[in-house]
């Protein structure tokens, strides 16, 4: 290996700081895919919590509280980044000797990952992945920082000014051969710029995939309790099970997904909190384990999202499980003039849900389960709203952690301020599923189908049309109760030709769809749903 004479030795250390950053960046990056275990900083640590003397972790503990880990794991990060930049030093004489310091670098990570509990011998490619991008980093970084410049001709070798100067101010450095090496400022510069942008990336996305995986461990080890209001058994006809027909209960991995988060928030249960303050008597604060431990009830509750368009698919039900709002709200003592709860998301989103709706003995939920299992994160794990009757902007916060109650002419959610109305009932509302626009159907016998919603009044009747005749009743599912969706089906004799097809439903207080088309903006589009098929 060349030396590096002309680099500076805090460019050195600059360069090793940067390579050691990347290596840990790309570890981690590594270590959202194969366990946060497995990040070396995380192994470190633990190894020496193991390998610390009871009085001086008591001494911790004593000393820190809490932060103790946290204390730990920066003195990990200080201890390593002082050897990183040793190494960069070192890597300015000779590229081996700063290859060297990185192959012990990881040697020492991968004991300390082999030495864990239940370890296996992938768990050591984070380690391994980071220490070699870290030494393709360094030898990149010093080269860029003293990268040779053309050998000089010795009848154009420029003459030293007075003072024994050369063109640039400096005598160029001498190597074999004759090469001269000049430090590069500006080359390590951008090199340093661009390795810390690879870093810190490479480690935010690495936190946000082992967040997430630590996440859905939790969510599969959580024992759910059983609840003190199990949900009715469905009646028999709630589903059709006509092909192509929306089913009744939507999967998980089937529901729709509604939010502004651009990144899912990863909400710990064992840290969460819900608080519940403002205009009552006795503020309530209760961590998950507390929540769990309360009476739970189960409701099958439609979910639709005010953005959905006619005909759309922002619409899904769902078995929800959870603590009733009103029996947290009551314990708090809600103040008579209160009238908008102004909840509040992990990461700052905000709605307004009117009061008297949540206290009129509907299954408003603080819900912890979602068919069956704990929410998937993306649907608001560890605890969300659902409120059935209401717009999700208004009702449905996911990963929320505050309510505040409040009235409506103090305070304003997210939205409202946005254009959209502060109060959002659910419109009255069908959606045509089979067929789908634009089929092509053979001559005869088809099927029509699809569902309807109106909560928390309930669907009374759906009608159907073609071609603006007369329009026929479909014939409807059974449904537990007035907070679903519910599925109708008609039978159609096709001719040929084209033809249009439009639906409408009737809510049980006898409201009927209106036919005004509007769009979702500001409290909820409205309209016929209306398809045109081809018959052969």
């Amino acid at each position: 290996m060349q030396k590096n004479d002309s680099v500076p030795a805090w460019a050195g250390a600059l360069a090793g700081l940067t390579a050691g950053a990347l290596a840990l960046g790309i570890a981690q990056l590594v270590a959202g895919f194969a366990g946060p275990a497995t990040f070396p900083v995380v192994a470190v640590g633990d190894a020496a919590v193991d390998l610390t003397p009871a009085p001086v972790k008591d001494f911790a503990i004593n000393t820190f509280g809490e932060n103790d880990k946290t204390v730990l794991i920066g003195g990990v990060l200080v201890v390593l980044a002082g050897i990183a930049a040793v190494i960069g030093v070192l890597a300015r004489r000779r590229l081996a000797y700063g290859f060297a310091g990185l192959a012990v670098f990881g040697v020492v990570g991968v004991v300390a990952v082999l030495t864990r509990p239940g370890a296996r011998a992938a768990d050591v490619l984070p380690t391994v992945v980071g220490v070699v991008c870290g030494a393709a980093a360094l030898a990149w970084l010093i080269r860029r920082a003293g990268g040779p410049s053309p050998a000089p001709d010795h009848d154009t070798v420029p003459a030293f000014r007075q003072g024994g100067e050369g063109v640039a101010g400096r005598p160029p450095v001498m190597r074999a051969g004759g090469a001269g090496r000049g430090f590069d400022r500006r080359g390590l510069i951008t090199g340093v710029a661009g390795g810390v942008v690879v870093a810190g990336a490479a480690a935010a996305l690495g936190r946000e995939l082992g967040g997430r995986r630590a996440l859905d461990e939790a969510r599969m080890h959580l024992a759910l309790p059983k609840p003190a209001t199990p949900a009715k058994p469905l009646p028999p006809g709630t589903d059709f099970r006509i092909p192509g027909l929306s089913p009744f209960i939507t999967k998980n991995r089937d529901f729709y997904r509604v939010d502004t988060a651009l990144v899912v928030p990863q909400v710990d249960p064992r840290t969460w909190t819900l608080r519940i303050h403002g205009m009552v008597d006795r503020p309530v604060e209760l961590t998950y384990e507390e929540l769990l431990r309360l009476p739970l009830t189960e409701a099958d509750i439609t979910l639709t999202c005010v953005s959905n368009e006619v005909g759309g698919p922002y619409v899904g039900n769902a078995r929800w499980l959870g603590v009733r709002m009103p029996d947290l709200l009551r314990r708090a003592g809600l103040r008579p003039d209160a009238d908008m709860l102004l909840s509040t998301s992990s990461d700052g989103f905000t709605c307004g849900t009117p009061v008297d709706v949540v206290m009129d003995g509907r299954d408003a939920l603080f819900a912890i389960a979602m068919n069956g299992e704990a929410l998937p994160v993306e649907h608001g794990f560890p605890v969300r709203q659902v409120v059935p009757g209401l717009y999700g902007y208004v009702s449905a916060t996911k990963w929320v952690v505050d309510v505040k109650v409040t009235r409506f002419d103090q305070d304003e959610a997210y939205w409202t301020p946005r254009g959209w109305a502060a109060k959002g009932p659910i419109k009255t509302e069908s959606r045509i599923d089979v067929p789908k626009a634009g089929d092509s159907l053979a001559a005869g016998r088809v099927t029509i189908a699809g569902v309807a919603w109106a909560q928390h009044t309930g669907v009374d009747a759906v009608e159907v049309r073609i071609n603006g005749g007369e329009w026929r009743q479909a014939r409807l599912a059974a449904v537990p109760g007035p907070d679903t969706w519910r599925q109708w089906a008609l039978d159609w004799d096709a001719t040929p030709g084209a033809h249009t097809i439009e639906a409408r439903a009737t809510d049980a207080a006898g409201r009927t769809q209106t036919e005004r088309q509007a769009p979702p903006a500001p409290d909820g589009a409205s309209g016929w749903p209306t398809i045109t098929v081809q018959v052969a």
